[in-house]
């Protein structure tokens, strides 16, 4: 079985989840007195060491936990071999590359390893955000036959099970001033009220964000964990350092001693791609066993990773979409019947506009439409020379009945396709 994850993080936290729901089977069978092989669990992402990717070719692993890319590597090396049993491949979080091009270099991926396999393997597709469900389920199963000139083949039989409940949301859109139409304006007595912030002029002027700081703070002091997400990562370790200075300001019990008033531990820290693996993983179980109260996070923490507990979500200006604000509310009250708890702070009246929309629609549940990409050639020329490279020989009618098969280029016309091999093969257009 191969469990594809978008995110290295999040298959680090598939195949910690998996320990225990294995050993209760072993314990299970043990009572029963039944056989039980354990099954061998691997991982291989972009963190894997070298000698652990030797041992992975050497001593295939049962279940395989890797990321797009992995596989990708895996097929156009020695490793492609360890994969010839391959009977389930699960996608995780489907939404967050089918409409992308890494969405198309992962199904065409797919394909690949359909050439590879001793049998066509059973295809899994995992989302909790995503519409029209046929249009994702057509990206996934792709196509049985592979069609001609323009015209796509039959489909791959996809069955849809939409076990999609209503979560209840409690979510605010919260504007911690009183007048947001003073925001940017050089600081006067008319809007003396205001928090400033150096405009790079020389002048002060009018700023959010000295009034969103105590808000934030007054939340997470309120609730036991909390995750703050923020659309970009230097914006994540500034509010991180921010709410440090502010806990340390205010004396926060727990965070600061009160006799010398220096700060004993951090009360929220900055959670994102660019930190190494070993402190992402510090940082998340530290939230999880309540050792910190807050964590802000890029969207390193959008999709499933399991947090445990969470009470409270607090996005810094407007997610975006619908489907991103879902899914980073979605992060608290993971408990069943527990309503997810969210506070959306726009930092100016254009952003405020977009987080009543997104808002509005989030309570809807009128998630965004997804649409897959067609024919994005440049990915198709990548895979064109992985595969050429991965196998000793293949004919150009090979690779288009493959390509075919791929739903992202199910109708690609000859004329397409040839001027992609011509451009590989040297003969650029005039």
């Amino acid at each position: 079985m191969l469990y594809i994850s978008p995110l290295r993080a999040l298959a680090f936290d598939i195949e910690k989840n998996l320990r225990a729901p294995l050993k209760g089977i072993e314990f299970a069978a043990e009572r029963l007195g039944e056989k039980f092989v354990a099954p061998e669990v691997g991982m291989r992402t972009g963190d894997t060491p070298s000698n652990d990717r030797q041992k992975l070719i050497r001593r295939p692993p049962d279940l395989l936990i890797t990321t797009p890319e992995s596989l990708y590597l895996m097929l156009t090396s020695k490793a492609a071999e360890t994969l010839v049993g391959v009977e389930t491949v699960i996608i995780d979080e489907i939404h967050a590359m089918a409409t992308t091009k890494r969405g198309a270099h992962l199904a065409l991926t797919l394909e690949r390893l359909e050439m590879v396999t001793e049998k066509p393997f059973q295809r899994i597709g995992l989302s909790a955000t995503q519409r029209p469900l046929e249009e994702i389920a057509e990206f996934l199963g792709g196509y049985e036959t592979a069609g001609t000139d323009g015209q796509p083949g039959t489909l791959r039989p996809v069955k849809i099970i939409d076990a999609g409940i209503k979560k209840q949301l409690e979510v605010e859109v919260v504007i911690p001033i009183e007048d947001m139409s003073d925001l940017g304006r050089p600081v006067n007595e008319s809007n003396a009220g205001f928090g400033t912030a150096g405009s790079g002029t020389g002048d002060s002027r009018t700023s959010i964000w000295p009034s969103i700081y105590p808000e934030i703070l007054k939340r997470i002091l309120a609730n036991r964990s909390t995750i703050i997400f923020c659309n970009a990562r230097r914006a994540a370790e500034r509010l991180a350092a921010k709410l440090n200075e502010l806990a340390v300001d205010e004396g926060v019990p727990g965070i600061v001693d009160p006799e010398t008033g220096a700060m004993t531990e951090e009360l929220v820290k900055a959670h994102h791609g660019s930190l190494a693996r070993e402190q992402r993983v510090v940082i998340e179980d530290q939230l999880k066993r309540g050792e910190l109260r807050a964590i802000v996070a890029t969207s390193s923490l959008e999709l499933g990773i399991d947090m445990g507990a969470v009470d409270l979500v607090i996005q810094v200006e407007s997610p975006g979409a619908v489907s991103r604000g879902m899914q980073r509310i979605g992060r608290a009250g993971h408990q069943v019947g527990e309503p997810s708890r969210g506070s959306i702070f726009p930092k100016h009246r254009g952003d405020l506009l977009e987080a009543a929309v997104v808002t509005r629609r989030m309570v809807d549940g009128e998630i965004e439409s997804s649409r897959f990409l067609r024919n994005p050639l440049d990915v198709l020329a990548q895979q064109i020379v992985a595969h050429a490279a991965a196998v000793e020989e293949c004919s150009v009618e090979e690779v288009t009945s493959m390509v075919r098969r791929c739903a992202n280029f199910a109708e690609i016309s000859d004329e397409l396709l040839n001027n992609v091999l011509d451009l590989l093969s040297g003969r650029y257009p005039s």
